[in-house]
Parts: structure tokens; C-alpha cells; sequence
């Protein structure tokens, strides 16, 4: 067995964040991803930077705010996406001796140097932007010229997928990813699975279709935790799931425009938003003999922190360019005297900069800033609306109201002033040129 360890990331696409048991109380089972969190730790204050897809993405794989590599929101087809001056995951772990595979939504650039053969990903396959981004799409003339393709090593696999091929995207990429743990079980491995779903529209397979008993997006549920229980059980007849660190997240919040095709949250509002509800994703990992098996944390951090904390543990040197993630090894194997690495962490939703949270997770602040919020929720895969909404300068304590729902800016005027420095000093170095 290599001293370096495996790495793999089921990165869902807007699940929400109580999809799953032991996050949510689920009417259908996830005894998979109940498993995970068994055998690990469900860690309960996890953040994306931004909750939309392209942007999200781009930060987990780079280590990097959208600030810094400009990738905000989601990028359309054809697109060129993240500058390939920013190195990914991907690259910073094969350089390190990994072999390394994607299989799922890529959705960071659409050229041919900024798809994932060309981004430090030995093996890839999957759709290139959103599952949605067709001709097929139900509330929008705008991707009506868009074929969507389905890749393979650098090459088209597919050129339209059809709604019957979509059904099958959740078993393919599992298919792929344990065949590449087969394959890769005598050298160390970064596997990431970027599923598709429940990025509307949603699908799932003949084997799924009714089995929940509780509606399409619940069958989609239970079939990305076969996934997971799938991925499981090659990583133990591989021989080598206590020497891999597995994370299981969410890229964002849900679309909760699509109603009974969306996910739920219990936090404020959803996806396209800087609240919680939009950049507080379920996490749960699985590291056994560094983990604690069987916990839950508090402590908060964010996907750009996982870069680095990949790296130390690979012995993999940093990439040449700048990152904003730090090493948080010792938060995610619960050490007592683990420091804090960050004075605060920063979100925005597109171009637009909204705020920042505290670096110990209990204080989020709020620039006065415009949001989306649900007017009429769709139901059966149409859209419903939204209303624009407005928070002035606001102040909420994350530890006593997680829920966004008191504004305690009076009440601690230095708060407010420590993170309200943070916040502009971040806009004005990195969103000075944004609208």
C-alpha cells in the first residue's frame, strides 16, 4: 500500500442540503451515505464560495475564491472557461505520482485546453456544462442551438444526448468510477465523480424509476446513494478504503424553483444565493484511523480549503500560482488544538461580491446587496418564479440563528466593523472591475 493516501470527491449537483440521512429526516432510505457518516464525520458548517455551478466547481478544484480565477456563475457551452493558468487538483496530485480520473459534470471550460484531458485528469468522461443546457430545456429558447455532448478520454461519445441517455448518467459515471479504482488499486488515486444530478432536469434509471415511493427527485436520491454504497464497496475489495480520504458534498443548495424537483434546506433561502441555504452544503468524510468515525463537527471551512489539505497530506507541492485555501488537516481529524487558518471567508453570487463570514464560523456579514428570492415554486420539471428581494447591512450570529433571521448588527458595532474592513478590502481587491 502507498504511504500517499487515495483521494475521492462525489461532488452532487444541487442536492440540497437535507437530501440525505443523517442530515435530513428523509422519507426514503440513504443507508450508503448513513454509512459514510458512520464511518466518518458529517460536518455541519461546510461552504461553497459562491452557489452556482461553474463557479463552485472552479473553486473546489483550483483552491481559489472566483475573485481570483474569475469564474463566477455558470459558464455556457463553448465556453473556455477557467484560464489554464490556475492549476487544478487534478494536475497539482499527478504531478505528485497519482493516477487520476473524472467522471461526471465538468462544467469549468468547454476548449479543447480546458477540458479535464487537458486539466490533470488521466481518464474523463461526462457532459462538459449543465444537463439542462439543451434544446430540450423547459422554461428557455436560450440553449436551443446546443446539442448536448457526452465526452470520453477527449473525445465525443455521444454528440445529443437524448432524455432516454440522460436516465443512464448516474450509473455511467459510478460504472467508470469503479472500474478506475479497479484499475488504480496499486497506485495512489484522485477520483472525482461530479454527478450530474439533481440538477433539474432530473432522471434516473429503470432500476430507481418508483422505487422511493415518494416521487421522481426521492428515486434520484436513492440512486446517487447506490452510488456512493457502489464507489464503497471497490474501495474495500480494492483493498484500499482505509487508506482513502472520501468527501461527499453538494456544489450548492438547491433550485427550489422546481419545487417537487428540487432538493430541501433548512437554511435561509437556496441556490443563486449568498445565504446559507444557498453555500452551506451537507459534507460528509470518511478518512478512517485520522477521522473520528461516527462525529459531527462545527467547525467551519470551505471547498478551496481542500486543495491544500490534499496536497500536505500527498506530499504534493503547491502550484505556482497563488491559492485562498489553507491546510485544515487538523479541523477534519478533530485535533483539540487546531488553529483556524482564515480571518474570514468570503461569498458572492456572479459578479456580485455580498459578504463574508468569520473565519471561526460564528459571525456572517451582509453588504447591502439585491437577491432572488421564490415567488411560486414549479412543479414536475417546469420552473416556478421569483421576486427580487434587498438586505441592508446585516449581521446574523451563525451558532444561535443559523437560520439568517435576526439581524444582531446593533447589537455588536466591533463585529461589524472587523468583518465589514474584511469584506471591503476583499470587493476592492478582487470585484473592483465587476459592475
Amino acid at each position: 500500500m502507498s504511504d500517499q493516501p487515495n483521494f475521492v470527491i462525489v461532488f452532487l449537483d444541487d442536492s440540497g442540503w437535507a437530501d440525505f440521512r443523517p442530515f435530513g429526516d428523509t422519507p426514503y432510505p440513504t443507508p450508503n451515505v448513513e454509512r459514510l457518516a458512520a464511518e466518518g464525520c458529517r460536518f455541519n458548517q461546510f461552504y461553497v464560495p459562491q452557489a452556482i455551478c461553474s463557479a463552485s466547481r472552479a473553486a473546489l478544484l483550483t483552491g481559489c475564491y472566483p475573485g481570483r480565477n474569475k469564474v463566477y456563475g455558470a459558464i455556457p457551452p463553448r465556453s473556455r472557461g477557467l484560464d489554464p493558468s490556475f492549476a487544478t487538483m487534478g494536475e497539482v496530485l499527478r504531478k505528485a505520482g497519482y493516477a487520476t480520473g473524472c467522471f461526471g459534470k465538468w462544467h469549468i471550460g468547454d476548449h479543447e485546453d480546458t477540458r479535464p484531458p487537458a486539466r490533470g485528469f488521466d481518464e474523463s468522461c461526462g457532459l462538459m456544462y449543465s444537463n439542462d443546457m439543451w434544446r430540450h430545456h423547459p422554461g428557455s429558447r436560450h440553449f436551443d442551438h446546443f446539442d448536448l455532448q457526452f465526452w470520453e478520454n477527449g473525445e465525443i461519445g455521444i454528440e445529443d444526448v437524448s432524455p432516454e441517455q440522460q436516465r443512464m448518467l448516474t450509473t455511467w459515471y459510478t460504472e467508470h468510477a469503479v472500474s478506475f479504482v479497479e484499475h488504480h488499486k496499486d497506485e495512489p488515486f484522485f477520483l472525482y465523480v461530479p454527478h450530474n444530478m439533481p440538477h433539474v432536469p432530473i432522471f434516473c434509471s429503470d432500476k430507481f424509476e418508483g422505487k422511493s415511493g415518494c416521487g421522481l427527485y426521492a428515486d434520484v436520491m436513492m440512486e446517487i446513494d447506490w452510488s456512493v454504497g457502489e464507489i464503497m464497496k471497490a474501495l474495500d475489495k480494492a483493498g484500499v478504503a482505509d487508506n482513502t480520504l472520501v468527501v461527499f458534498t453538494s456544489d450548492n443548495g438547491p433550485w427550489i424553483s422546481y419545487g417537487n424537483h428540487a432538493g430541501t434546506t433548512p437554511y435561509r433561502e437556496a441556490k443563486g444565493t449568498g445565504f446559507d441555504g444557498g453555500t452551506r452544503s451537507a459534507c460528509t468524510m470518511r478518512f478512517p484511523g485520522r477521522i473520528p468515525a461516527g462525529t459531527a463537527s462545527e467547525d467551519a471551512f470551505c471547498s478551496v480549503d481542500l486543495m491544500p489539505t490534499f496536497a500536505q497530506l500527498a506530499g504534493a507541492e503547491m502550484p505556482d500560482n497563488p491559492i485562498d485555501g489553507k491546510n485544515v488537516l487538523d479541523l477534519l481529524t478533530g485535533q483539540p488544538d487546531a488553529v483556524r487558518p482564515h480571518d474570514y471567508y468570503p461569498f458572492s453570487t456572479a459578479r456580485t461580491f455580498e459578504g463574508v463570514i468569520s473565519g471561526d464560523g460564528k459571525w456572517k456579514l451582509h453588504l447591502p446587496h439585491s437577491y432572488r428570492t421564490l415567488a411560486e415554486a414549479g412543479n414536475d420539471g417546469k420552473p416556478g418564479s421569483y421576486a427580487q428581494a434587498f438586505i441592508e447591512l446585516s449581521l446574523f450570529d451563525l451558532k444561535n440563528d443559523p437560520y439568517e433571521t435576526t439581524n444582531v448588527a446593533d447589537q455588536h458595532p466591533e463585529v461589524v466593523a472587523q468583518l465589514k474592513a474584511y469584506a471591503e478590502a476583499h470587493k476592492a481587491k478582487w470585484f473592483s472591475d465587476n459592475p
